[in-house]
């Protein structure tokens, strides 16, 4: 079995690597690179993705973020893929809002644990803890040798104990381990990072301290995060306020222990974007599912006081009409570093005018270093080869048996 990373080795994001055994191909990850904008041109140049080459056999997607299925709608429809269930739904349901979801059109779903069993591989996922919802890691078998992909992973999440199942029953035998490393090199990355309760109480305490409309700024698609929040506004005793495509990623996830928005304490709100998409597209149904819970801009300045509403800035001008942000506070829950970028530079003067204060409340959606030494002695795999990061020369500092790989180089496992 040899390996080919074609995007990984030196960068966060845009993951791609092709594995080779008895002539036939298999992929991880498809992604589109962080900071690029999504092109055909991207796609690695792997024989099958644009025509047909019966010696690829599937694309398998770890997890549902950009930077691991990005580039997947450029690929020839027929091409098998392997996807989470959940995950599959996830991107279902956001391609009614969004150019990022996608719908696989030969697309079979994998569980925890269960070996599929493709030409020459053997391929045995493994559920992982991560802010992407259903997201795994991969054991790969081919020609007597054992290779397992981490994906993105963490230990500090509402699935943590799913990492520590990691632990204690991880895969035996491995030659080598792909292992990310997305915060080795950044100076909290040898703390260990707050978990999604920590962060539970820190939202009670800001909910409870805000008189009017408190603002939650955090992706749709992370769950955890939308859980946490949701715990939060019932300790808080305040109503949360979904918009419809939040509402659509958290039904498409089949699981009904999660918030739903057809629930008590849950209201729906849909901005104007949102309402246009509908409107386009036909999809009224989607509004219709969520009649008895919707909630109009005319009602906001009403329940203001007594209500968490999930937000992005794009709402902002529609709010601002509403006028129901008086003494409203701003609960920001993603990676600061957006906050920086020029394009928010109109939203922070927007803040300022409104006299809104923003206060960040996150935790990173990757393990810390200590807990990445955790999962490498768990493996205790022959070789490390870092992935998913910018300081892959910094993992012979952390881990043994470390071996650096180029993009576009084959390699034996």
């Amino acid at each position: 079995m040899r390996v080919r990373i074609h995007r990984g080795s030196h960068e966060i994001g845009g993951t791609c690597i092709e594995v080779e055994a008895a002539g036939k191909r298999i992929v991880l990850d498809i992604g589109l690179p962080l900071d690029a904008e999504d092109d055909a041109a991207l796609l690695p140049p792997v024989s099958g993705f644009r025509e047909p080459d019966d010696t690829l056999l599937a694309v398998a997607i770890s997890h549902p973020h950009q930077d691991h299925y990005g580039l997947a709608h450029h690929l020839r429809p027929e091409l098998p893929v392997l996807i989470g269930e959940a995950a599959h739904g996830i991107l279902r349901a956001a391609s009614a809002f969004t150019p990022s979801g996608v719908t696989f059109a030969n697309a079979s779903h994998f569980k925890d644990r269960q070996v599929i069993s493709l030409g020459p591989f053997e391929i045995t996922p493994y559920l992982v803890d991560h802010s992407a919802y259903d997201a795994y890691a991969f054991l790969v078998a081919a020609e007597g040798k054992r290779l397992f992909y981490s994906g993105d992973v963490r230990g500090h999440g509402r699935k943590a104990r799913v990492f520590e199942t990691l632990l204690k029953h991880p895969p035996a035998n491995v030659d080598v381990l792909l292992m990310e490393g997305t915060v080795i090199g950044r100076e909290d990355a040898g703390k260990q990072f707050r978990t999604e309760q920590d962060l539970e109480a820190v939202f009670v305490t800001q909910i409870k301290a805000t008189q009017g409309l408190c603002l939650a700024w955090s992706s749709g698609q992370n769950i955890d995060r939308i859980v946490t929040i949701f715990r939060a506004c019932k300790r808080a005793r305040r109503q949360l306020i979904l918009d419809l495509y939040t509402a659509e990623i958290l039904r498409a996830t089949g699981n009904p222990n999660l918030p739903q928005g057809t629930w008590e304490g849950v209201l729906i709100y849909v901005p104007e974007a949102q309402r246009q998409q509908v409107k386009r597209a036909a999809t009224f149904e989607l509004i219709e599912r969520y009649r008895q819970q919707r909630i109009f801009p005319e009602r906001l300045a009403e329940v203001a006081s007594h209500t968490v509403m999930l937000f992005r800035p794009s709402m902002a001008a529609e709010l601002e009409q509403a006028d129901c942000l008086h003494g409203a506070r701003l609960l920001y829950s993603l990676w600061e570093g957006y906050l920086a970028q020029e394009r928010l530079q109109p939203f922070h003067v927007w803040l300022a005018r409104h006299q809104i204060p923003l206060i960040p409340i996150h935790t990173s959606g990757h393990a810390s270093v200590t807990d990445l030494k955790r999962l490498a002695t768990a493996i205790n795999a022959k070789r490390v080869v870092p992935i998913h990061s910018e300081q892959p020369g910094r993992f012979a500092e952390l881990f043994d048996r470390v071996e650096l790989r180029a993009d576009g180089i084959w390699w034996n496992v």
